[in-house]
């Protein structure tokens, strides 16, 4: 059985939230503003593909000129001195003629350097894995390209090819040809061009820099600032559980919350009546996910809290239909998309239910009303819960967003005011089935 939190005392919130310089300085690193994470690039392999490829590239206008090339192949490649080039000879190299090329031939970072004859090719692994043979292809890939160009066999062969395998985590490279580093030894150099070798830097550069290795130092766990406010949460809510655990009960938890209460209004009760447009609901309840109520037609034929139908008595308002509107998220956590649903529930007599399920398939067919439609099985015996929309879904570009995710859920309900119609219109043929209450 779950226990209510009592409230917290006016102290105990005052301590919490008036100057409370821990919680000030979670608050202003979590608010800190980093680009590449506004544009949620933090996790896209390609876009860190692009910005080494920029980094690596001697020619661009980063102002490091061929040191961080320089210092990333040498780094990989370092103690496997067996094949050449080895890491010695890249560290005294000039490589200022290399040219960098980004997803060029399905090749994360390819690197030429003509005058050394050597090539390099760089496959970038942030959160995937690499796939059986991938490695091996790429450098197949290369091999035969440079084949294709030469005019002979032996000019080939003065073309050094070497393979690494940038990965953030512990993964071995498949191809033995190719040779591992880690994204912490990224972070190791772009922490010391920055305390070290600043004057190389434009301020532009070092502010790009400054957010990328913020970036990078949260996703290999080497954040000292991460850790710092980690500790300093755990602390704060040692301190402050009381305040802590009753915000987390009653507060609203959500941007998809937010957009409800919006709709719904900021504090509805169980089965109090709301206004969304033209339609009046009846509100049931809210978790973080989903919303659910009753059209007021349905309420009203159902002749509202007069009745009660056996079977239903703990399923959501216990009624036999319920309505509600569920939010998902997509792969990349941005987009996603609300899902309006309705249900016929466990109704005890069989007869009944079937009878409810029947007459609303067969209103609408008379009806044309297509997006109303039962599973095959629906009016099984032992069947309890049978789910009657299609086509019931629409997109949410950003499930952040509050704003968008209030105008769709009211187009969403508008929109299926005909299926609503509908099933109210067929209820009043089932109330005996409804007992009086005492």
């Amino acid at each position: 059985m779950k226990i209510t939190q009592s409230a917290p005392s006016y102290d105990e919130l005052e301590a919490l939230f008036v100057n409370n310089d821990a919680l000030q300085r979670i608050e202003a690193s979590l608010n800190r503003f980093n680009p590449i994470k506004v544009m949620k690039m933090e996790g896209m392999e390609i876009r860190h593909s692009a910005i080494l490829a920029w980094l690596l590239n001697p020619k661009e206008t980063h102002g490091l000129g061929d040191h961080f090339l320089r210092a990333f192949l040498s780094e990989a490649i370092k103690g496997d001195s067996g094949k050449k080039p080895n890491a010695l000879q890249i560290s005294q190299s000039d490589m200022r003629d290399a040219d960098v090329r980004c997803e060029w031939n399905n090749i994360d970072i390819f690197i030429l350097s003509p005058q050394n004859r050597w090539a390099f090719i760089v496959e970038n692994k942030v959160h995937s894995r690499q796939h059986k043979g991938q490695l091996t292809k790429y450098r197949e890939r290369i091999m035969e390209l440079f084949r294709a160009q030469s005019t002979t066999q032996a000019s080939v062969s003065t073309i050094d090819i070497r393979g690494v395998f940038l990965t953030l985590h512990e993964e071995i490279a498949e191809d033995t040809e190719y040779t591992s580093i880690k994204y912490n030894k990224i972070c190791s150099f772009l922490k010391r061009y920055l305390e070290q070798e600043a004057y190389l830097l434009s301020p532009e550069v070092t502010t790009f820099l400054t957010h990328y290795l913020h970036i990078l130092e949260e996703l290999t766990g080497m954040s000292k600032e991460r850790s710092e406010m980690e500790n300093l949460a755990r602390q704060l809510y040692r301190d402050h559980k009381k305040v802590l655990d009753f915000v987390i009960e009653h507060g609203s938890g959500s941007d998809f919350a937010l957009a409800v209460h919006r709709v719904f209004g900021d504090n509805p009760k169980r089965a109090e009546q709301v206004i969304i447009g033209d339609t009046k609901y009846i509100y049931s309840g809210l978790t973080k996910s989903n919303v659910s109520f009753l059209p007021f037609s349905w309420f009203e034929a159902l002749d509202g809290i007069n009745r009660q139908w056996p079977g239903c008595e703990s399923w959501w308002g216990g009624y036999p239909f319920i309505v509600w509107a569920e939010i998902g998220a997509g792969d990349d956590g941005t987009k996603g998309h609300i899902k309006l649903n309705a249900e016929v529930g466990p109704i005890s007599d069989y007869e009944i239910r079937k009878g409810i399920i029947d007459a609303i398939k067969a209103a609408a067919i008379e009806k044309g009303i297509a997006r109303i439609q039962f599973q095959n099985g629906a009016v099984d015996k032992g069947r309890l819960y049978s789910k009657f929309l299609r086509k019931n879904t629409i997109v949410i570009n950003d499930v952040h967003d509050t704003d968008e995710i209030e105008q769709k859920l009211k187009l969403l309900l508008a929109d299926f005011n005909p299926e609503f119609d509908l099933v109210a219109s067929i209820i009043p043929e089932f109330l005996h089935y409804g007992k009086r209450k005492s």
